[in-house]
C-alpha cells in the first residue's frame, strides 16, 4: 500500500484572500515504512508573503522569483501522488490551498483518500494539542533542524509521527519478521516433522515440559489443564 504524506508553505492563512502556494513537500511511504521516493519545490508568486508567514517558514518573494510558478509543477505533482491516499496535518488547509491552485489552472480538486493526522492524534492519544512540535517530542522524534518551517522537511517529521499513531514501527517489524519466518519456513518444516515424530507424548516427557515452563509468567501452558 502506497501513502503520501504531504506539506505546504504558503504566503499567508486564506488561500480566498489570494494567498497562494509557495512550496510543497512530499514523502513516499509504502506498507507503512518509508521510502527514499520524495517531491520537493518551491513557487514564484506575484502574491507578496505576509511577514508573519516568513517568519514561520524563512521564504521570500525575491528567492522564490529564481524558482518557476505551481503551474510548471503541477504535472510532476499529480503524477507523484496519483491516486494514493494523501496523509497531512490539519488537511483542510492544505488541500484547500492545493485544490485552489488547481482550480486557478483549470483542473478538477484532488480526489485522493485525505488521512488528517490531526484528527488522528486527537482520537489516538486522546488529546486536544495534537501541533507538529508537541507530537514530535511526545514521539521523541528529532527537532533540531526545524529552526524553520519546511514543507519536505516537516513532511518527514510527520511520516515518522503518522507511524507512530498507528503503530507503523511495529507494523514494520512484524511484517520483517514475518517475512524472515517465511523464507525459514521450508527449511525448518522438514526438521519439525522429524521433531515431531520422534517425540512421544509420555506422562514423563509432559512432567520434563511442566518444569521447562514453570518460570514462564502468563505462560498459554497454565490456561490448560493438560
Amino acid at each position: 500500500m502506497r501513502e503520501i504524506v504531504l506539506d505546504t508553505e504558503t504566503t499567508g492563512l486564506n488561500y480566498k484572500s489570494g494567498d497562494r502556494v509557495i512550496e510543497v513537500g512530499c514523502v513516499e511511504l509504502f506498507n507503512h515504512v518509508s521510502t527514499t521516493n520524495s517531491l520537493q519545490f518551491y513557487c514564484s508568486t506575484n502574491k507578496i508573503i505576509d511577514g508573519g508567514a516568513t517568519k514561520i517558514h524563512g521564504l521570500t518573494n525575491a528567492f522564490l522569483n529564481e524558482h518557476p510558478p505551481f503551474k510548471e509543477n503541477v504535472k510532476k505533482f499529480l503524477e507523484f501522488i496519483g491516486n494514493d491516499p494523501l496523509v497531512i496535518h490539519n488537511a483542510e488547509f492544505d488541500t484547500g490551498f492545493i485544490n485552489n491552485e488547481l482550480m486557478l489552472l483549470g483542473i478538477g480538486p484532488l480526489k485522493n483518500k485525505i488521512i488528517d493526522t490531526i484528527s488522528l492524534a486527537r482520537k489516538t492519544l486522546n488529546t486536544r494539542i495534537a501541533n507538529l512540535d508537541y507530537l514530535c517530542r511526545r514521539f521523541q522524534i528529532d527537532l533540531s533542524e526545524r529552526n524553520l518551517h519546511g514543507a519536505l522537511l516537516d513532511s518527514q517529521l510527520l511520516a515518522e509521527v503518522y507511524l507512530e499513531l498507528i503503530g507503523g514501527k511495529q507494523i514494520s517489524m512484524n511484517l520483517n519478521t514475518t517475512k524472515k519466518a517465511k523464507n525459514m519456513s521450508s527449511i525448518n518444516n522438514t526438521k519439525k516433522s522429524y521433531l515431531i515424530s520422534k517425540v512421544p507424548l509420555t506422562n514423563e516427557n509432559i512432567l520434563l515440559h511442566k518444569s521447562l515452563v514453570k518460570g514462564i509468567k502468563n505462560s498459554l501452558w497454565k490456561k490448560f489443564d493438560y
